[in-house]
């Protein structure tokens, strides 16, 4: 039953995360946190982190992870192949239908209307994970439940990369090292 819940999940995480890794975020968090409790929000935050530092699309790498942790090896290939499948299916058709009628101008007026909705997507999915990172014990207006070895952390990396245009995989490797280093030191709580 796990393998078909899985190949569920991820093929509707594949058929409705239009545009992109990003926009896929909320569909995995609603499927793999929320509704099967496969992970936690704290876990869950984790396997988007590593997603992004490793080749490849967010959520192919997220269905791939999700499928390893809950049922091993078969569960990792039933997961991503319930994630590309529809991706697959999708683009064929629509690469058929685009070249049959791409100078139809109703066309790019729908192409043109999807954008707002990815980046709204995005930005969600932005605002939840730094929620979660500067929140750990959920949102407050009270300075103390702020993480502020966090936000130093998160602030500095923004400064480095903005102002000396650095490498973002250097400002990574840089933020874990300082996480580990914070973590050691007992300035940054545990997970």
């Amino acid at each position: 039953m796990t393998y078909l819940e899985l190949l569920w999940a991820f093929l509707q995480i594949g058929l409705f995360s239009f545009g992109g890794g990003y926009a896929s975020m909320p569909l995995i968090q609603s499927q793999v946190v929320d509704k099967y409790q496969w992970l936690s929000q704290s876990e869950f935050v984790d396997i988007i982190s590593i997603s992004q530092m490793t080749p490849g699309p967010i959520a192919i790498n997220s269905a791939t992870f999700v499928g390893q942790r809950v049922a091993g090896l078969p569960g990792a290939l039933v997961a991503t192949l319930g994630c590309i499948l529809p991706a697959c299916i999708i683009v064929l058709a629509a690469a058929r239908f685009y070249y049959k009628h791409q100078q139809l101008t109703v066309v790019q007026g729908v192409l043109d209307g999807l954008r707002p909705a990815i980046i709204a997507l995005i930005a969600a999915s932005g605002v939840s994970i730094l929620s979660l990172a500067l929140w750990p014990s959920g949102f407050s207006l009270r300075p103390a439940d702020l993480d502020w070895a966090a936000l130093l952390l998160a602030g500095g990396c923004l400064f480095i990369l903005r102002r000396w245009k650095a490498s973002p995989v250097l400002v990574m490797l840089g933020a874990g090292a300082m996480g580990i280093i914070l973590y050691w030191t007992g300035l940054l709580p545990g997970v």
